[in-house]
């Protein structure tokens, strides 16, 4: 069987050999298939935000093996990791990453101008994120005059409107109150819904608890791989 996620005994060391060397990920063995919806759980310095690196192209292993979709990522050159990560990830980080001086519709619009997409369908693709987030009506609004769940929500609309095959979400509540945070698993749920597969990386138990499955992760490793059922 052929897992759309595949890690073979990964390694991520740091200063390898020196005194100052550090092992982030100690032989990480991984399947995620696609559709799943996956928590990452692990406290500060695990390794939980090294491996979200590797599984989203951000960085490479220093041994072992990442298969994506049947293709070995160590033998991909620049250009191809470079168009993975922005037609099949979309990326929601905790700090939010969103332009000061862009718009949300502008905002929405950036890895769109990546693909080379037209303008009018550009627009249309990034107006649909807001509305699929509930922000259609704050498209000419910047970051600045927007609450932090607004923001959290256009960097999901970012994330989304390239309509990507696989979400991952870096501590995307850490920086809201519990109902908006709510508001966003809930938006997160939704897309897996409709067939994403999605990766959310947490310290949080409670939000963790809303997944199906979860892995909890610690001095590099995995120590936990549980299923569930979960009524979202």
């Amino acid at each position: 069987m052929e897992h759309f996620i595949l890690l073979e005994d990964v390694y991520k060391i740091y200063n390898e050999g020196l005194e100052s060397e550090v092992r982030a990920l100690s032989g990480v063995n991984l399947t995620i298939e696609r559709g799943e919806f996956v928590a990452i759980i692990g406290s500060s310095g695990s390794g939980k935000s090294t491996l979200m690196n590797i599984l989203g192209c951000l960085d490479i292993p220093t041994y072992g093996e990442y298969i994506m979709d049947g293709h070995r990522v160590s033998e991909l050159s620049d250009r191809e990791l470079s168009r993975i990560r922005n037609r099949e990830i979309g990326f929601i980080f905790q700090g939010f990453n969103l332009i000061p001086a862009l718009n949300a519709l502008e905002n929405v619009e950036l890895p769109l101008i990546y693909q080379g997409m037209g303008g009018e369908t550009r627009r249309e693709r990034a107006m649909e994120a807001l509305d699929r987030v509930g922000l259609g009506n704050r498209a000419g609004h910047k970051p600045s005059e927007m609450s932090g769940g607004q923001q959290q929500r256009v960097a999901i609309a970012r994330a989304i409107a390239t309509r990507p095959a696989i979400i991952m979400a870096d501590e995307p509540t850490g920086n809201l109150d519990s109902r908006t945070g709510e508001h966003v698993l809930e938006i997160l749920h939704g897309l897996h819904r409709e067939g994403a597969t999605v990766i959310l990386i947490t310290h949080d138990n409670t939000v963790a608890s809303t997944a199906a499955r979860r892995i909890r992760i610690m001095d590099g490793r995995i120590v936990e791989d549980t299923r569930q059922e979960v009524a979202v």
